[in-house]
């Protein structure tokens, strides 16, 4: 499985190079990978602090887009001549290393290495007044050479004399024209005449209107003159060409220049992209370290809003010899957090072990992997036929090909999608292996067995993720060091579940032995708050739209809903009892309590779980409420003997 996928390390990538405005710093920045050499991460991610420490303290730096740049500089090298619009974007990037190297001479006063690109960046003084000289408003000024100026001195010259005598025209034959001035056809002063007139007037037809009632004729008259400028005109370009080229090659003179000058920008624009994402994540350096060990203050997942981002306490040491922690189980309710917690510590050590800043408080501490391998999800894929179960299974066989010492594992919902039983075993014998290869590897479940395992086992440790039983509602906070419950009565209570049937659960997980003895977790569920009533269609197969007069049938009271052997709980001080005794005609129940009988008013109780679902039909009650000097007294009486059975009040069982 793809980790920079499963954690979105590739989500974080986009943001990064969206910082960047060339095309070369956004594509590097796009396939950012973990270094494996631990000098290179850490210089790294020291220019990363330099460069916020510059951003910081004197502004936003006066990068260049250099768009397009790489083409005109092919271009140059292949001998084609630059376009007016090509040089101009050459004297920008001219202009934009010219102040990007004052920058860098301010920010040497931070003691930044980086400030000392600014050596690298070349002036390019010549080739940027010569540029300027010749271009303006990307177009070649008639300053660029004498000869142009000459050319267009003549070109204006010939212009207004073909202008004036077609003026002269015009105002002289007015009523042969559709109008008053002289235009423009392919190329060519022309003038409007009426069709009718065409031939009245001595000339060539250049063009007609689009309905045909105006034809555009040169005179006769201007035809030497215009020749004489369509000359000047071709001697205009061949000189504006010459200038293009000669600019081409003064470029092509400085290409080593131009061409280190947009490395230096390039890698500016790429290092200066990671501190802007450090800025907006609020995000600090961090401790790399070859010695395996995780240590995560106060961690924030990337991706999360601050405000709804419980921070993260995490710690893993296999640097500490035979007190060694490989790997930590995580248990805890569902939606408590336990796949966030385990995405946030993969996504924060490729952040780190990418050079980059990281959203954590100082003093977090990250090792360096030689590969992350994760199973989070379920994985399910209907082209290759696999279920989750077999989806896991594949991902953990292709994890366990490749793992090593030096690799970080997250495994989500280990041993899930599968019988209980056998889905444990699977999970234990992942986590045994993990473990003697020597591998940092977190894991999240369910199963009470592999908190034992863990608690049991060197080199493993059990964390929970915390939740507030008051209000039955995760807190999304890591406790390392104890295990969690799964809290899945409580959630199921939270939505809604029917509280019969959370009765029923809780008896199927826990046994019938709990409503007396009290042996299960400390609070399951809130049973002041259960749903006794919930609408279901168990019963309804039809909803007919005929009425029908049905006799409603007499409901018992309250306190005659009670049946002997019920389990019931006596209030306010919630104790669990059974019922001994019907309802007396004062509205007390007889209630066994620890095998203390009291009397008790039935607004007191509240049925716990009914007698039917703890015991047979036929059961005999005696067994539970009688003493065992009794017992025998009554049976043997029924074998016809005298004896005394002595009652510690009028007792009637099964009645």
């Amino acid at each position: 499985m793809n980790a920079n996928n499963t954690l979105e390390f590739n989500t974080i990538l986009e943001t990064l190079a969206q910082h960047a405005l060339s095309q070369k710093a956004t594509e590097k920045l796009l396939s950012l990978k973990p270094f494996l050499s631990e000098r290179e991460c850490k210089s790294k991610m020291q220019e990363t602090t330099e460069a916020r420490k510059i951003l910081e303290g004197i502004g936003t730096p006066p990068l260049a887009s250099m768009k397009e740049l790489d083409k005109i500089l092919d271009l140059t090298v292949k001998g084609s001549m630059l376009t007016p619009e090509q040089l101009t974007s050459i004297c920008g990037f001219i202009s934009s290393c010219k102040r990007m190297k004052n920058y860098l001479k301010k920010a040497e006063a931070f003691n930044a290495e980086i400030g000392f690109y600014g050596h690298s960046f070349s002036s390019l003084d010549r080739l940027f007044e010569e540029i300027e000289r010749c271009i303006r408003n990307e177009a070649v000024d008639d300053s660029a050479s004498p000869v142009l100026r000459d050319l267009r001195r003549k070109i204006e010259n010939t212009k207004s004399a073909v202008k004036m005598k077609l003026d002269d025209i015009l105002r002289s034959k007015k009523e042969w024209f559709t109008d008053g001035y002289v235009t423009i056809r392919n190329g060519r002063f022309v003038l409007p005449v009426k069709k009718g007139y065409k031939n009245q007037l001595s000339g060539t037809v250049i063009d007609t209107s689009s309905t045909g009632g105006t034809c555009f004729m040169e005179p006769t008259a201007v035809r030497k003159l215009q020749e004489e400028l369509e000359i000047l005109q071709i001697a205009e370009d061949n000189e504006i060409r010459k200038v293009l080229y000669t600019l081409t090659a003064l470029v092509d003179e400085h290409m080593n220049e131009l061409r280190i000058n947009k490395d230096c920008m390039e890698t500016l624009d790429f290092i200066f992209a990671k501190a802007k994402l450090s800025i907006e994540m609020k995000a600090v350096p961090v401790s790399i370290t070859t010695e395996r060990k995780i240590i995560i203050k106060q961690g924030r997942h990337p991706l999360l809003k601050p405000d709804l981002c419980v921070p993260l306490d995490f710690e893993i040491r296999g640097d500490l010899g035979d007190d060694a922690i490989n790997g930590v189980v995580i248990t805890g309710p569902n939606t408590g957090g336990k796949t966030v917690a385990l995405k946030t510590i993969g996504l924060l050590s490729l952040m780190a072990q990418s050079g980059l800043h990281v959203p954590v408080s100082p003093g977090s501490v990250f090792c360096m992997h030689n590969s992350i391998f994760c199973d989070i999800g379920d994985g399910q894929s209907i082209s290759e036929n696999l279920s989750t179960f077999s989806s896991h299974i594949k991902t953990i066989v292709a994890i366990l090909k490749h793992v090593s010492k030096e690799s970080l594992v997250l495994l989500d919902e280990l041993g899930s999608g599968t019988d209980p039983a056998e889905g444990m075993g699977l999970a234990i014998a992942i986590l045994a292996e993990l473990n003697q290869r020597g591998c940092l590897f977190v894991a999240t479940t369910h199963y009470p067995e592999i908190k034992d395992f863990a608690k049991n086992t060197k080199g493993l440790m059990n964390a929970r993720m915390e939740f507030d039983r008051e209000n039955l509602q995760p807190l999304y906070k890591l406790q390392i060091g104890e295990a969690g419950e799964s809290c899945a009565l409580y959630i199921a209570q939270r939505l809604g579940f029917p509280g019969h049937m959370l009765k029923r659960a809780e008896k199927e997980a826990y046994g019938s032995r709990c409503a007396v003895s009290g042996d299960r977790p400390a609070m399951l569920f809130d049973e002041d708050n259960i749903n006794e009533e919930v609408n279901t269609n168990a019963d309804t197969v039809y909803n007919s739209k005929i009425q029908k007069d049905v006799p409603k049938k007499k409901s018992p009271s309250r306190s005659e809903s009670f049946n002997i052997g019920d389990s019931v709980r006596v209030y306010p001080q919630k104790t669990l009892g059974i019922i001994y005794k019907r309802t007396n005609e004062k509205g007390e129940l007889g209630v066994q309590i620890k095998d203390k009988k009291q009397l008790i008013n039935h607004k007191r109780i509240k049925l716990f779980i009914p007698a039917s679902e703890l015991y047979p039909e036929d059961y005999d009650f005696s067994i539970i409420f009688d003493t065992v000097a009794n017992r025998k007294a009554r049976h043997q009486l029924e074998k016809g003997h005298d004896v005394v059975i002595e009652y510690e009040e009028d007792l009637t069982f099964n009645d």
